[in-house]
C-alpha cells in the first residue's frame, strides 16, 4: 500500500487533503506538533516538530513513506512580517531538516512541496496571468521564505530526491482561518446573521483581483501530482491555478447575496496591506496539459460551504 507522510496536517489544507488521500486508497499519517483531539479513523497521528532535525530524522526512519506531502509552514503574511525569525525557521529550515531527512531515511520518497504563488510578488504588476518561468520577486517574509524553501528543494532533486513543487494560488473553503479575506467576510456575516456584531462589515481593498480556488480543488491536484512518482520525465514545478481574475469586491457582494441579513460595508484602514497587489492570477496551462487537472468546483458553492462553516463555528462559540 502506499503510505503517504503528511505534515501540517491539522492545518486548514491538511485536514481537507487527509480525506482525499484517505480515499485514494493511502495509507496515511499525519505529522503536527500538537495531537489532533478529535483525529480522523484510519489516520496514524505523528507528533513532529519540523524544526527539529532528530525528529525529523527519526520520523522518517520509522515510518519509511513512499510518499510526502509537505504542508507544514508559517502560511499568514501578516504573522511573518510580525516574526520572521519564526517564518524562516519553520519554513527553510524545517524543509531542509525534512529534506535531509528524506535523503538519509527515505530517499525513495516521492515529496510533494507546497509552496505559493505569493513568490511572484512584484512581478504580478505586470497585470497579466503568470507562469511557471515568470520572475520571482517576493514582497513578504512568508514568500521569500517559499522562495528559499524551493530552492532547497531543487537542489536536493539535483541530488536524487524525487518530487515535484506546487504554487497554489489563492484557496479557500471550510475550515479556514478568519486571519483570511474569504472566511473573514463570512465570519463576520455569521456574527451578523446571530446578533453579535452590528450590521456593518469592516472590509479592506475590495478593488484587488484574486485568483480563487476551492481548496478541495487544491487538494486533487495534490493527490495528481503524487502520482507524477510513476512518471519519467515530468516537470518540476506547477502552478495550481484557475486562471480567472476575481475581484475580492465580487466575493464580497456573493456572500452577503447568500445572507437575508441587512448588511453595510465599510473600509477599515487597519485591512490594507501596504503591500497590496492589484492583479494576481495564474497561468494553469502546464499542469492542465500534464495532468488533466482543472478547477471543478464552482466559487457560488464555495462561497456557501464557507458561510454554513462560520454559521456552526459563531453558534458554537456561545
Amino acid at each position: 500500500m502506499k503510505h503517504v507522510l503528511l505534515t501540517g496536517a491539522n492545518g486548514f489544507v491538511g485536514k481537507v487533503l487527509q480525506e482525499q488521500l484517505l480515499a485514494a486508497g493511502y495509507r496515511v499519517s499525519c505529522a503536527c506538533t500538537s495531537p489532533n483531539l478529535s483525529p480522523r479513523t484510519g489516520v496514524e497521528q505523528v507528533l513532529l516538530d519540523i524544526r527539529d532535525a532528530d525528529a525529523c530524522a527519526e520520523t522518517l526512519g520509522r515510518i519509511k513513506p513512499s510518499h510526502i506531502v509537505h504542508l507544514a509552514a508559517i502560511s499568514h503574511v501578516p504573522t511573518s512580517f510580525r516574526d520572521p525569525l519564526l517564518t524562516w525557521n519553520t519554513n527553510v529550515l524545517g524543509s531542509l531538516n525534512l529534506l535531509e531527512a528524506i535523503k538519509q531515511q527515505a530517499p525513495y520518497a516521492f515529496v510533494v512541496f507546497a509552496s505559493s504563488s505569493e513568490v511572484y510578488g512584484e512581478a504580478f504588476k505586470a497585470g497579466v496571468a503568470l507562469d511557471e518561468d515568470s520572475l520571482c520577486l517576493p514582497m513578504n517574509p512568508y514568500a521569500a521564505s517559499k522562495l528559499a524553501a524551493e530552492l532547497a528543494f531543487e537542489q536536493y532533486f539535483k541530488q536524487g530526491i524525487r518530487g515535484v513543487i506546487a504554487r497554489p494560488f489563492n484557496h479557500i473553503g471550510f475550515g479556514q482561518s478568519p486571519d483570511f479575506v474569504t472566511a473573514s467576510f463570512a465570519r463576520q456575516i455569521a456574527l451578523i446573521e446571530s446578533g453579535k456584531q452590528a450590521p456593518i462589515m469592516q472590509v479592506g481593498n475590495l478593488e484587488a483581483c484574486r485568483d480563487f480556488l476551492d481548496v478541495r480543488d487544491v487538494c486533487t491536484a495534490y493527490l495528481q501530482l503524487l502520482a507524477l512518482s510513476e512518471a519519467q520525465d515530468h516537470p518540476r514545478l506547477f502552478n495550481i491555478a484557475s486562471g480567472n481574475a476575481r475581484k475580492i469586491c465580487s466575493i464580497l457582494d456573493e456572500l452577503i447575496s447568500q445572507s437575508g441579513a441587512s448588511i453595510t460595508v465599510e473600509l477599515d484602514p487597519q485591512r490594507l496591506r501596504p503591500s497590496d497587489i492589484p492583479f494576481a492570477v495564474g497561468n494553469c496551462d502546464r499542469i492542465r496539459d500534464v495532468l488533466n487537472w482543472q478547477p471543478k468546483i464552482p466559487l457560488k458553492e464555495t462561497l456557501a460551504s464557507l458561510l454554513a462553516d462560520w454559521r456552526v463555528r459563531v453558534v458554537a462559540e456561545q
